[in-house]
């Protein structure tokens, strides 16, 4: 029984001392970290549909959410409207009159010469008349005024034929051409607009959080969904002052995943600064000295691949490669 006793002690007592060699200095324990990345709205809008779920990886491009946005579709068709009638004048300005407006003029011009020539001579009688004093002054005034009224209906009706045969002054052309260039900028907008009611994944990212839910009110610039960037994997570790020398920025270092058992991962120290705040102490154990200024560390893996479907936040630790 004794003997018993003393084996399992001597056990006990090895695995004690064997765990405790295997400690890990906490200076040299970290954490896995990706790029955050928000995709906010351009526009506001209520959602519609939500086409993704939390912890998915998408890809850039995929639709992550749909937006109702009612004020687009009445802001097209006023667009859509606006752009027909000025192209429609442009083209009436460019090309002139039709033939069936010339014909109209024509008549016109031919009816109003008609009354100028019965006018015409309605005074050329009278004017004889009046020398013989057979009729009044104001009998005479009277056909007078008939006379330049019908005088000036006819030239302007030949002008207005004259312009329609030639077309529409240059001037006119360009203001029915900057009418149209108007119209077709709010045609633009109102496209811009109606594309901004899918919300797109801007690079391969993973899906963390979803900050609004279907029928809520999306503002302009609000992160509707927050995630990480996939491709970019870095291990962060914070370090005292004590062991500072030990590293330096170009290190070749591995790194060791605690939450399944893989080869290490070489890596290289790409970045090592001075923390300003406690908090952002990243290693699980922060029983560092108050007195020593701390550091973090950042390593960069060699090979992307080796680290895509690593967890974020999971733990690691780091050796020097020497």
């Amino acid at each position: 029984m004794n003997k018993r006793y003393f084996l399992l002690a001597g056990f006990l007592v090895g695995v004690l001392v064997s765990c405790r060699r295997e400690r890990i200095d906490p200076a040299f324990m970290g954490k896995i970290e990706r790029d955050p990345i928000s995709v906010v709205t351009k526009v506001p809008g209520t959602v519609e549909e939500i086409r993704v779920h939390q912890g998915e990886q998408v890809k850039k491009g995929d639709t992550l959410a749909v937006l109702e946005i009612p004020e687009v579709e009445a802001k097209k068709k006023q667009a859509e409207g606006a752009m027909k009638s000025a192209q429609a004048q442009y083209q009436m300005a460019r090309k002139g009159a039709t033939e069936g407006q010339l014909r109209q003029l024509q008549n016109k011009v031919a009816g109003l010469k008609e009354q100028f020539e019965f006018a015409r001579k309605s005074k050329d009688r009278l004017e004889d008349l009046l020398r013989d004093s057979l009729v009044s002054q104001q009998k005479f005034d009277e056909v007078w005024m008939k006379y330049q009224g019908a005088l000036n209906q006819y030239e302007a009706a030949q002008t207005e034929w004259e312009e329609a045969k030639r077309g529409a002054r240059i001037e006119q052309q360009n203001m029915a051409l900057g009418q149209q260039l108007q119209a077709s900028g709010a045609l633009s907008e109102v496209g811009v607009a109606e594309r901004e009611k899918y919300v797109i994944a801007p690079q391969d990212m993973s899906v963390e959080t979803i900050n609004l839910k279907m029928g809520e009110l999306a503002l302009p610039g609000y992160p509707i969904i927050n995630g990480y960037i996939s491709s970019s994997v870095y291990f962060r570790f914070t370090i005292p002052e004590k062991t500072l020398g030990d590293l330096s920025v170009g290190d070749a270092v591995k790194i060791l995943v605690h939450y399944k058992e893989t080869a290490p991962i070489r890596g290289k120290i790409t970045l090592i600064k001075a923390l300003s705040a406690y908090a952002n102490i990243a290693t699980a154990y922060p029983d560092f000295d108050m007195q020593q200024a701390l550091f973090e560390v950042q390593v960069r893996p060699e090979m992307n691949q080796e680290v895509e479907e690593l967890i974020t936040k999971a733990t690691v630790s780091l050796e020097l490669d020497k």
